[in-house]
């Protein structure tokens, strides 16, 4: 997990890694590839494809909580394609996580607004206090229980991006 996908540093961290390829090739030459390789008989994935956007979602047999999945999203900006991705959680997950982290945040406010009245009006505000300092905590550890479920994730998200390299390795690629 020390190889960021894309050689993004930032990619290590990031609960969702992202990447942004461009392309030469026309939007339709790309989906028509994408297509091609998802529905060749080798092809283990599971996908949709709407439009411009491709989900695809590791087998039903290997999924887990902390499965990956590969959004991929092709435009054309400036007369090149560009291929945006995001690997990540899939989003019933990241929801529930976005979810715990609001439960969070609030929970931290209403001990503070409880800490400040009672403290402001002499009454006991220790637990009130001590519940302040505990959310942060609860926050960071939030944040490095999604590091363990990336990492949990992780090969099959260098299995996603095995396919989206080999589905793309026919076209010649822009800098920049």
């Amino acid at each position: 997990m020390n190889d960021p996908i894309h050689d993004d540093e930032l990619n290590r961290i990031l609960l969702k890694p992202r990447f942004k390829l461009k392309f030469e090739a026309s939007k339709e030459e790309i989906l028509q590839q994408f297509k091609e390789s998802l529905e060749r008989k080798d092809c283990i994935y599971n996908s949709q494809i709407i439009d411009h956007h491709i989900v695809i979602d590791v087998p039903e047999l290997e999924e887990h909580f902390w499965s990956p999945q590969l959004h991929v999203e092709i435009e054309k900006e400036d007369g090149i394609t560009v291929v945006k991705g995001i690997l990540g959680p899939r989003p019933k997950i990241w929801t529930f996580f976005m979810f715990l982290h609001f439960i969070v945040a609030i929970a931290f406010f209403v001990f503070f607004v409880i800490f400040y009245s009672r403290w402001s009006l002499d009454q006991e505000y220790k637990l009130a206090m001590m519940m302040c300092f505990l959310m942060p905590f609860v926050w960071i550890a939030l944040y490095f229980i999604g590091q363990l479920g990336k990492k949990f994730g992780y090969k099959q998200m260098l299995g996603l991006h095995d396919l989206l390299t080999k589905a793309l390795k026919n076209f010649k690629t822009v800098k920049g």
